[in-house]
């Protein structure tokens, strides 16, 4: 059994078991958390699709851990014009495991 749900502007496919970092949520690790923007549920070849979204289910999800991902370096430059500029940005995330899929 699979879903795909949206979080932050993006959509991710999921069984039970798997590991994903998500956008940052306000919630303490170790809490449960149901995301209920589910696009599409399937059982092998039975698809579900929602319109928009799946009436009735639901995704269970354990927080793991809230952190930051690795720094990305942005760097600018107009050649002959000493033109240079650096930033850096760093993303914060809640990373989650996948406990059940309600359809």
């Amino acid at each position: 059994m699979y879903a795909v749900i949206e979080n932050g502007g993006k959509q991710y496919r999921v069984t039970v078991g798997d590991k994903l970092r998500l956008e940052r949520m306000e919630i303490e690790p170790g809490a449960e958390l149901a995301l209920d923007r589910v696009l599409m549920v399937g059982v092998g070849e039975d698809v579900q699709v929602g319109r928009p979204l799946v009436e009735g289910a639901a995704v269970k999800a354990t927080v793991l851990s809230q952190g930051r991902a690795k720094k990305v370096h942005i760097f600018k430059m107009r050649r002959r014009k000493h033109y240079r500029k650096q930033q850096g940005h760093r993303q914060y995330f809640t990373e989650v495991r996948i406990t059940g899929i309600e359809a």
